[in-house]
């Protein structure tokens, strides 16, 4: 695992941007994995900005999202769909037809998660996967405990999940939907390359846990220490639970 802990979050934000910009240049159809939450609200405007200022090419780059909401519609303000497209997909040249979402409003929940992981084989697999961290240790919606082995299915969100995303809800928790479609951990580990995002003092203690606790379904996060090819981006703030040992590790950067 690869550790880089940044000065403030916006170094943070256009590292991270500059990391998957450097993935998309590398290969000429770079298949991206990518992650919600406002973490990565800056990582995309970063990222719109390469495209405007410096032409990175989204053309032919294609895009599998981690997870949506259930019984949300595509254009719903607080789905997924809305918000990738809002952010990121409407300021760049990529083509819709290559970008993916699971479907939250599928008839059959079952055969839409089988579908997404066909359609993830199609296109080669994913080669970087853009990953944040949730207040009970989740990445995607991997809600603990969630073995190492789950592929892309319905899950129910855990009340704390619910509480953290209730902001994109009119502040109301009960608004969230109970259950998401999320890529599974096993999903997830597939990909050639991770790519874990965290800032701020509120994610210090899940961070520690997942960086340094014990590897195991009920800190899914922890998950990424058995991967290859992992880069974790931290600002101090969400460092300063780590220990020195980790801390000593890590690659500082100034910009």
């Amino acid at each position: 695992m690869r550790l880089i802990i940044m000065p403030d979050p916006d170094i943070a934000l256009r590292l991270a941007a500059s990391e998957i910009a450097s993935h998309m240049t590398s290969s000429r159809h770079p298949v991206l994995g990518l992650a919600t939450g406002r973490t990565m609200e800056g990582v995309y405007g970063h990222l719109a900005a390469l495209h405007e200022r410096d032409g990175l090419d989204f053309s032919t780059t294609s895009t599998f999202n981690l997870d949506e909401y259930v019984g949300l519609s595509q254009d719903d303000p607080r789905s997924y769909h809305y918000y990738m497209h809002d952010l990121l997909f409407r300021h760049v040249n990529i083509d819709p037809a290559s970008v993916h979402l699971p479907d939250g409003m599928g008839q059959d929940l079952d055969a839409e998660c089988t579908a997404y992981e066909a359609a993830i084989s199609r296109a080669g697999g994913i080669d970087l996967q853009l990953l944040g961290i949730g207040d009970t240790g989740h990445i995607g919606f991997n809600e603990p405990p969630s073995p190492f082995d789950t592929r892309t299915r319905c899950v129910t969100l855990n009340d704390k999940t619910r509480e953290q995303n209730a902001s994109m809800f009119g502040g109301d928790p009960a608004q969230v939907p109970h259950q998401a479609l999320t890529m599974g951990v096993g999903t997830i580990l597939e990909a050639r390359h991770l790519l874990l995002l965290a800032l701020g003092t509120a994610k210090a203690d899940i961070v520690a846990k997942a960086l340094e606790g014990e590897v195991g379904p009920q800190v899914s996060a922890s998950a990424i220490r058995l991967h290859a090819r992992c880069t974790v981006i931290l600002d101090k703030a969400s460092a300063s639970g780590l220990s020195e040992a980790t801390r000593a590790k890590a690659d500082y950067r100034a910009a």
